[in-house]
């Protein structure tokens, strides 16, 4: 059992946690989730002792083993396996004093102690981890120093893995993984014999790898069981019954209120007014339920949508040395209206594709041909980098729009989903995901007809990826997407593109399809030798069949998001006329209101269901068309 009492904590004079208290049983996978910087970390490091706690204490068993991934990745000339072995402490003073005792009860004693802990065995499954996270046998073998610094992240989280803690703290794990390694990850802590605390925005790991959530909001710790998705439902329940609470609390409050306001002056009535203010201190009131304002993102539509294909590469090869390409025997053809993921561990090239289609790298060979006027907004990670440190997201809009008004420029950074208060900060004193969503609307600044996205939630929140979710749902172009956000995917796009063994394939199953593969397989290759027996020419027509499909069946197609548009239209109408008629007052006040407010209402209702039957009718005639 791990015990929160009483913690208060501050960073830089800002109080983030105030009296927060919670219990973890042993064994939990609890997910630790809250807003960006609402003080998650700043949580690890009060139960690390890193950071003293103004207040309260922490209950850990006593002899507990905690463990948490270092700050600084290994950059040694020590192999992968070596560095992830060495992180076994006791193992290796072990292993070093039995080469020099000489007392043989010491030695059994050191002997027995081996067994204990699976000394022998450590090899085994320090490469099993290290395998997992996308390092093969080669790999392993290697020197620190050979990899790049997110890579060697990955080091770091295998070594804290491999020691097995009592008490595992992650923090952002998955931001240096790709796709293939959170999966893996999401595997592991299911199956973890011990305590785990991740801080994590991913949606999909909250879901599957863990019990339980701990919210950090308004600066309390609350315990829910379940994942996330429950945890949302149990939230938005308890939140309803507080309003409700609240304003039933409300209205009692107001009646003896004005019972004293009208008889506190009367002789005749003073005993029983002052028994109302009695019962007015006794009764308290109820806290608000208090609402994080998400700014919304949105990318500009494309004034005019060419024809497709946007882009067809026929033997097209890429790569960033004359004769040695990335990838090769690139056929293939990208419409106006897809909605693209590539799939592939990092390495295999899928940032090099998105470079090749963006005209960032040109093609080695074969032939690239791009629809007159495409235009294309690429983002990436490491481009947080090009952002001006001492200019303000107002400033760097303004390069872009130098003569118009201040009003427009403002409006456009509000666009990209950044708050009036953060228009005149700094870059370099912007938050992660607000240099994020800066980026993000600088890349689509003007109104592409294809937005490329290169690991766009890496500092994003899970409010915020929702946010992007329906940013690229509401946009108009076309989209190829890299994420290791599983839930991103499923959610924004309809084709599978698999980046591997040098070359770009699509990928003809589901997303749980492709992670059974993962997870049965332990390594992605075997998917992809499966793939190249199969008949290339075949496919290839298949895909050309499939396109001019699509493009017979536009039309349709159009009229489908136009009534998909219309119903979201028609499901926030009711809901705001549903707030309104929720009110009691209304209907005291104002019945005639309250009458029409109903009347439209049902109005909204039926237009809503007539919407929805038009559309199930139009998307089974789309998808019957598309599957003759």
């Amino acid at each position: 059992m791990i015990t929160i009492s009483d913690i208060s904590a501050r960073i830089a004079g800002r109080l983030l946690l105030d009296h927060a208290s919670v219990s973890l049983p042993s064994g939990t996978k609890a997910g630790l989730v809250g807003r960006n910087g609402a003080g998650k970390s700043t949580l690890f490091r009060v139960i690390t002792g890193d950071l003293g706690a103004e207040s309260g204490t922490i209950s850990i068993p006593k002899n507990a083993r905690m463990g948490q991934v270092k700050q600084e990745a290994p950059g040694t000339e020590d192999s992968l396996i070596t560095i992830v072995l060495s992180a076994d402490k006791e193992r290796a003073a072990l292993l070093a004093e039995a080469e020099t005792a000489t007392d043989p009860h010491r030695i059994a004693e050191i002997q027995m102690r081996l067994v204990d802990i699976d000394a022998h065995s450590a090899e085994a499954r320090a490469a099993s981890i290290l395998s997992g996270l996308g390092f093969d046998q080669e790999a392993q073998a290697r020197p620190a120093s050979s990899f790049s610094g997110g890579w060697r992240m990955r080091v770091a989280l295998a070594s804290v893995l491999f020691t097995e803690p009592d008490l595992l703290l992650l923090d952002e794990p998955t931001n240096y993984l790709d796709l293939e390694g959170t999966m893996w990850l999401e595997d592991y802590i299911r199956r973890y014999p011990h305590t785990v605390i991740i801080i994590s925005h991913d949606r999909d790991l909250l879901n599957n790898a863990v019990n339980s959530i701990v919210h950090l909001d308004q600066k309390k710790l609350t315990f829910y069981r379940g994942n996330y998705d429950q945890f949302e439902r149990q939230k938005a329940e308890a939140d309803e019954l507080q309003m409700k609470a609240k304003a039933k609390n409300d209205a009692a409050r107001k009646h003896l209120q004005s019972f004293i306001d009208r008889f506190k002056a009367k002789a005749s009535k003073a005993k029983q007014a002052q028994s109302r203010v009695k019962a007015l201190e006794r009764m308290g009131t109820v806290a608000a339920v208090i609402e994080d304002h998400v700014q919304p993102i949105t990318f500009p539509e494309p004034e005019k949508q060419p024809a497709s294909p946007i882009v067809a590469v026929s033997g097209g090869a890429v790569g960033y040395e004359p004769g040695k390409p990335i990838l090769k025997g690139l056929n293939l053809r990208i419409d106006n209206d897809d909605r693209i993921a590539l799939l592939g561990s990092n390495g295999n090239g899928k940032s090099t594709f998105a470079k090749f289609i963006s005209g960032r790298l040109a093609a080695e060979s074969g032939e690239v041909r791009l629809a007159p006027g495409l235009k294309i907004g690429f983002f990436a990670q490491h481009q947080l980098d090009d952002l001006v440190p001492n200019e303000t997201p107002v400033e760097h809009v303004r390069r872009l729009m130098p003569t118009e008004p201040e009003a427009k420029v403002r409006s456009r950074v509000a666009q990209m989903g950044l708050a009036t208060e953060k228009m005149a900060t700094a870059a370099k004193d912007l938050s992660g995901g607000e240099k994020a969503r800066l980026l993000m609307g600088l890349a689509a600044f003007y109104a592409p007809n294809l937005l490329i996205l290169d690991e766009p939630t890496n500092h994003l929140d899970i409010d915020s990826r929702r946010a992007l979710i329906e940013a690229l749902n509401d946009y108009d172009g076309a989209v190829i997407l890299i994420s290791h956000d599983r839930h991103l995917i499923e959610a924004t796009v309809d084709r599978l593109w698999l980046v591997n063994n040098g070359t770009v394939t699509s990928f003809d199953g589901d997303m749980e399809e492709y992670r059974d593969l993962i997870v049965a397989s332990g390594k992605k290759k075997d998917d992809e030798k499966q793939r190249q027996s199969e008949d290339q020419s075949s496919k290839a027509d298949q895909r050309k069949l499939n396109a001019d499909k699509r493009a017979s069946l536009a039309p349709l197609k159009k009229k489908i998001n136009e009534i998909e548009s219309l119903t979201g239209k028609l499901e926030k109408m009711i809901q705001a006329l549903d707030a309104e008629l929720a009110d009691p007052a209304l209907y005291e006040k104002a019945p005639a209101k309250a009458a029409e407010k109903a009347k439209q209402r049902g109005e909204a209702a039926a237009k809503l269901a007539a919407a929805e039957e038009q559309w199930l009718e139009l998307s089974a005639e789309y998808e019957e068309a598309m599957a003759s």
